[in-house]
């Protein structure tokens, strides 16, 4: 177990896979095992093994938040490979992890951030819903300035409206100053506002 936690530590993911799927024979129920083995299968973009280890996991740890996270993680990723009708099928059970997270843990960010994205790609006529996106970023700005202002941002840029998701990229980076505040605002001027000035004076700001 040690040995397969530092290879995933190390990020030797295919190594850590191989020694947890040993451990994973001999002790079939192990709740961290499956855990590491279903992050793996997410970092390698292994959406339908991913949700089949996470669902394991769910039936192992019914109370803990970032399960149902994770599983409506990559359940929705997995929706995004299939067709429509399929992907439609999954959409309601996404939303549920989603909200299940956030039942058994009222702070969890993550879990509005993906409540977000669900409420922004579904379309209308199936439930999908600006409003309801901005009210979980609205949740967000309570929990975290930085998520609420980047979220915001996000929702605003989805749309198109690239001016107002500047004010909340500008926000976010003031508080933020990290390299995720900056990456969003430093694309959107690049590839959405085709401002190279700006991208360049933000660039040189963050780097000094």
């Amino acid at each position: 177990m040690e040995k397969g936690e530092k290879l995933f530590q190390a990020k030797k993911y295919e190594e850590a896979q191989i020694v947890f799927e040993e451990i994973l024979k001999s002790k079939p129920s192990d709740a961290k095992v499956i855990e590491y083995l279903g992050d793996i299968a997410s970092h390698n973009k292994s959406w339908q093994k991913a949700v089949d280890y996470y669902k394991k996991l769910k039936k192992l740890k019914p109370s803990e938040a970032n399960v149902y996270f994770k599983y409506g993680g990559a359940l929705g990723m997995r929706a995004s490979e299939v067709n429509k009708i399929k992907a439609l099928g999954l959409a309601s059970e996404v939303k549920e992890s989603f909200e299940k997270a956030i039942e058994l843990n009222p702070k969890h960010i993550q879990a509005r951030w993906g409540l977000i994205e669900y409420y922004l790609h579904l379309p209308g006529i199936l439930g999908g819903s600006e409003s309801k996106a901005v009210s979980y970023s609205n949740e967000l700005l309570k929990l975290s300035l930085v998520d609420g202002y980047l979220s915001r941002g996000r929702i605003e840029e989805y749309f198109d409206r690239y001016t107002e998701a500047e004010k909340y990229y500008i926000k976010a980076n003031e508080i933020g100053k990290s390299k995720t505040t900056f990456q969003k605002l430093y694309n959107l001027y690049l590839n959405k506002l085709k401002d190279a000035k700006k991208a360049h004076e933000l660039k040189q700001k963050f780097e000094s």
